[in-house]
């Protein structure tokens, strides 16, 4: 039997409020198949790290939220320490999936970040999937992230925004993940 692609879906993209918290919950905790990355999201709310302008959720034809994105702080550490932006979790409800949603709310949350002056953007996950958006190798650019071991290398990836500066030392080290993700594997 031939499967006829699903038709891409317009979302609406919005910061996430607090009325959305327990949707956002559901969707992560159905996308991961577990509650681990939905705990993360509720622990990176928490925390001194959290940005809410970076928040954001994806609503399709008044269904209610359908995918969500964060972006949150991490430190680039070398001989300095920086602050960065890094992209974690992105979750999309399974219904959904494949349909453009995902797209949507990386663009929008990485084009929040390039407007906010942010030099980079860094994340594990599948090359195939994110480097359509502009992701690239992050040891291509002198940035180490700290992947499980399950991780393949190239998962450690780094999308440069308009305000990275290729002679900036201090955009070059290890990437040390804030506190909400300790245990996280």
């Amino acid at each position: 039997m031939n499967h006829l692609p699903r038709s891409p879906l317009t979302p609406r993209i919005r910061a996430a409020t607090s009325a959305d918290h327990p949707a956002i919950r559901r969707v992560v905790a159905d996308a991961f198949g577990s509650d681990a990355e939905a705990d993360l999201v509720e622990r990176i709310r928490t925390s001194v790290e959290y940005e809410s302008s970076m928040d954001l959720v994806a609503d399709v034809d008044g269904r209610g939220v359908v995918g969500h994105v964060m972006i949150s702080r991490a430190v680039l550490q070398s001989d300095t320490e920086r602050s960065i932006v890094m992209l974690s979790p992105l979750a999309v409800a399974p219904a959904v999936q494949g349909r453009g949603i995902g797209s949507a709310l990386v663009r929008a949350s990485t084009d929040i970040a390039g407007r906010r002056g942010e030099p980079l953007v860094v994340l594990e996950g599948d090359p195939r999937y994110y480097s359509r958006f502009g992701f690239e190798p992050a040891t291509a650019h002198g940035i180490v992230l700290p992947l499980p071991d399950w991780a393949p290398p190239e998962a450690a990836q780094v999308m440069l925004l308009a305000e990275y500066d290729l002679t900036d030392p201090t955009l070059r080290g290890a990437v040390r993940y804030p506190a909400a993700f300790d245990g996280l594997d």
